[in-house]
């Protein structure tokens, strides 16, 4: 008995009703192919949607039984399935062994194919898959009424995936950014909250990532014999990677700096241990002394970092400290010779990343060193907190609103 136009309206209502109330591709693409083999009595359904590369990928191949068709790709007419993806319309075929464009196709022949319906899935005029439905027992099984209700359906559906796809997106992204968040937490918390309390030393660092994440840290760690190594150190890349290789960094330099070694043998263990867990080229640059308090003795290695700058006796110059040597992670055998000099009292030490010099304004330029050692010139009069809080502000005010392009970490000490 022929299928009214009422029937026809009940079963799109139902089905639109149906596809609207899933927001899980998983259970929404079977369950479109499923209505539609349905509805218009195919035998079998395919679903296909775009891909990140542009192709149509399937993610349906049902049959009446509702079980899954295995290489769907090797079961359709590609030629069909070409025509609707390139024109945007859709294909009704009676009987596709007498068609006359579809007659070289091979397929048609091997699969014994006859009636067919393909109708693109639309969002906004664009296209973003198919629905490809056949019967290889009867010709003529489909009408231009089966095909116009495939259509709606169809139409329906490609809103239903589009809602849902965008449902996911913001699902994917929500749990992204609790991730990041709880990833962020844990990283700030190797950070040291204050630094320890050592007479005549006045010590302040300051980290300010430019992503959720960050690449640079610095820290402070006590030694047996009672002196104090400080480093700084920034991880040559960004984001998730950056950040796992910092805590791994950060790590592997304290145990290293744990062990009864001088400075730098525990940083060329560090850098060995390092070489031997990096993976996809990463690497650390890395600036550390070591603070002797009873006599005020510094030892200093760089291992491809910005050379700190001492800020001489009340003021009068400011100086870079010895640079050299690869960063931590390149080279397993590289050796990272240490320079030893006196602190005086009352002389300022600034160790800091290159997010301070890289910093760029509107205007295209670059911080550089000649502003930070203008600034700092005035900010070492100041408690290392309240000069590194001058520093920081400084960069802030020349990048004028332009967002971080890096991490920003700066480390002071004074000798008191």
């Amino acid at each position: 008995m022929p299928v009214t136009s009422i029937e026809r309206l009940q079963t799109l209502y139902d089905v639109t009703l149906a596809l609207s109330s899933e927001l899980d591709l998983q259970v929404l693409l079977p369950a479109v192919i499923d209505q539609v083999i349905s509805v218009t009595g195919a035998e079998r359904g395919f679903l296909m949607l775009g891909s990140s590369t542009d192709d149509l990928e399937f993610h349906v191949a049902r049959g009446l039984d509702q079980e899954t068709i295995a290489s769907p790709e090797f079961e359709i007419s590609r030629g069909v399935v070409e025509r609707v993806a390139e024109s945007g319309q859709s294909v009704l075929t009676v009987d596709a062994q007498t068609e006359g464009w579809l007659a070289d196709r091979k397929s048609i022949h091997t699969l014994n194919l006859r009636s067919l319906m393909c109708v693109p899935l639309m969002v906004k005029r664009r296209a973003i898959g198919l629905v490809y439905v056949d019967n290889r027992m009867q010709a003529g099984i489909f009408t231009t009424d089966d095909l116009a209700l495939l259509e709606a359906i169809a139409s329906s559906a490609a809103v239903a995936i589009e809602n849902a796809r965008l449902y996911g997106l913001a699902v994917e992204q929500a749990r992204m950014e609790r991730e990041l968040e709880l990833a962020s937490g844990l990283q700030a918390a190797l950070i040291p909250a204050q630094p320890p309390a050592i007479p005549g030393l006045e010590l302040a660092g300051r980290w300010h990532t430019a992503l959720e994440v960050a690449g640079d840290f610095y820290d402070f760690i006590p030694r047996n014999d009672g002196r104090l190594v400080v480093v700084i150190g920034d991880v040559t890349d960004k984001g998730v990677p950056a950040a796992f290789f910092m805590g791994l960094a950060r790590t592997t330099i304290r145990a290293s700096l744990a062990a009864d070694l001088s400075l730098k043998q525990a940083i060329e263990q560090a850098n060995r241990l390092l070489c031997a867990d990096s993976s996809g080229g990463m690497f650390v640059t890395l600036y550390a002394i070591s603070v002797d308090p009873s006599q005020w003795q510094i030892e200093a290695v760089c291992a491809g970092h910005n050379p700190p700058l001492i800020v001489r006796k009340k003021g009068k110059t400011i100086d870079d400290l010895p640079g050299g040597a690869m960063p931590l992670g390149i080279l397993e055998d590289q050796a990272y010779p240490a320079t030893s000099f006196h602190l005086e009292r009352d002389e300022f030490l600034l160790l800091y990343t290159d997010g301070v010099p890289d910093a760029v304004n509107p205007a295209g330029e670059f911080y550089g060193l000649e502003r930070l050692h203008k600034i700092l010139a005035k900010a070492q009069r100041h408690a290392p907190e309240q000069a590194l809080t001058m520093i920081h502000d400084d960069v802030r005010a020349f990048a004028d609103g332009q967002p971080p392009y890096d991490d920003l970490t700066l480390v002071g000490l004074r000798r008191v």
